[in-house]
């Protein structure tokens, strides 16, 4: 693809970089044509709006989650072993999270104050997330009690990731991890 053709998508990349990095509300569209090597002027022809760039950032995020879900399922026929990569994915970069935190809590956290399409739009991912970790533990027969312990792991993992930012320290991460580890163990 040409430099010219990818300019859509060096605008979400961009965009998604600098969400994560300095918040939805701080992060202009100068910013993000600056990021991405884009006059601004361009910026409209393809976002008609700041919330345009947003919905097509969460719609990256979440085709990158379901790739990734897919890839686990793919290598991972244990439904347990594919939490316990989930869980450890998130430890492979508690370095970027110390520094920015989770991506998917900080923009349900920003955008989930608020109320109509972008409080709605913010709770896609972990949504998603939630249903793909209740559907492993449907899978390893935990019936009734899988929305329970699906919640009880993400809202584990996200404390975790929240203190790993607040303290500027990976290893909180890690240790919250582990726990989740030896919780999964005896799940």
């Amino acid at each position: 693809m040409s430099r010219k053709n990818d300019k859509r998508d060096r605008l979400v990349d961009a965009a998604d970089e600098l969400i994560y990095q300095q918040t939805f509300n701080s992060t202009t569209l100068a910013d993000i044509a600056s990021k991405a090597d884009v006059p601004l002027g361009n910026v409209y022809y393809y976002f008609k709006t700041k919330d345009d760039i947003l919905k097509a950032v969460v719609q990256k995020r979440a085709a990158t989650l379901q790739a990734q879900f897919s890839d686990w399922e793919q290598k991972f026929s244990d439904p347990k072993e594919r939490l316990h990569t989930f869980i450890d994915s998130n430890v492979m970069i508690s370095e970027t999270t110390a520094q920015f935190g989770c991506a998917m809590g900080s923009l349900a956290q920003e955008l989930g104050k608020g109320t109509g399409e972008l409080a709605s739009l913010s709770a896609e991912l972990m949504n998603k997330t939630l249903t793909w970790i209740e559907a492993q533990f449907k899978a390893m027969g935990k019936g009734e009690q899988s929305s329970v312990m699906a919640k009880h792991l993400m809202a584990n993992l996200q404390g975790g990731l929240l203190l790993t930012l607040t303290f500027k320290d990976p290893k909180v991460l890690a240790r919250q991890s582990k726990n989740l580890e030896k919780w999964l163990e005896t799940a």
